[in-house]
């Protein structure tokens, strides 16, 4: 497995995403944005994993690579990798796939409950990834508590299966076909990376009705082991393994 990941800032790296691919012995590599990195070349990779971070994905004039790493990403999509966006990615993974990307009504930011959206069909009448998102959904069956941290939503993508909304946000993750997935929250997140987001994104942490303090996001270390579960068991059903 060629796993490639893009990285926005250096306070927003894989979490547990990285241990996943170190146990299945993938070989790894990354585009550090913030640094300048090249994009890689879509036929060197495997897996696209697109990570978060503060900017918007229509930022375009203030970070001039969002244009060349949305056209790498739809470059993926169309040639059957697995890609996985994260917060931001999925928001350049929508607005890859055509949609668009605007403020939420409200940030979230904390531990806050993603539901299932019961009975999704693809918008626009059908999968454009040609295969059921069926086995992506049965991931987001349950009510989940999730990582947040974003003021920014999408559209859904035509041929896209919405999958997750919560309370403050209808549209928290989709799926188009089995290998491609979008997820506005993060199960990834790590005790340290909440941690570095605080620091790194602390002038976000105000009153507002979804988001929370900075004893409320850091005060339960059990709750990262719930997502960190959550998390394997969605990469495992993109590599088409488990049930």
């Amino acid at each position: 497995m060629r796993a490639h990941y893009l990285q926005h800032v250096p306070f927003e790296g894989l979490g547990t995403i990285g241990s996943w691919l170190e146990a299945r012995h993938a070989r790894v590599t990354a585009t550090r944005l913030y640094a300048n990195d090249a994009l890689p070349g879509v036929r060197d990779l495997d897996w696209l994993i697109v990570m978060g971070g503060p900017m918007g994905a229509n930022d375009d004039s203030r970070y001039p690579w969002l244009a060349a790493e949305r056209a790498l990403i739809a470059e993926a999509v169309g040639a059957g990798k697995v890609v996985l966006g994260v917060c931001l990615g999925a928001q350049l993974l929508a607005r890859a796939l055509g949609a668009r990307v605007y403020r939420n009504p409200e940030p979230e930011i904390g531990w806050l409950t993603v539901e299932p959206v019961g009975g999704s069909e693809p918008v626009g009448g059908g999968d454009s990834g040609g295969e059921s998102a069926a086995s992506l959904r049965g991931l987001f069956a349950r009510p989940i508590e999730a990582f947040h941290w974003h003021g920014d939503t999408f559209d859904l993508p035509a041929g896209a299966t919405h999958l997750a909304r919560s309370a403050a946000c209808a549209h928290q993750a989709f799926a188009v076909g089995p290998r491609v997935l979008a997820l506005q929250f993060h199960l990834e997140m790590t005790a340290p990376g909440a941690r570095a987001l605080v620091e790194a994104c602390a002038d976000e942490i105000r009153p507002a009705p979804w988001v929370q303090t900075e004893a409320q996001i850091l005060g339960d270390h059990e709750r990262f082991a719930r997502i960190h579960r959550a998390m394997a068991a969605v990469l495992d059903r993109l590599a088409g393994e488990g049930p």
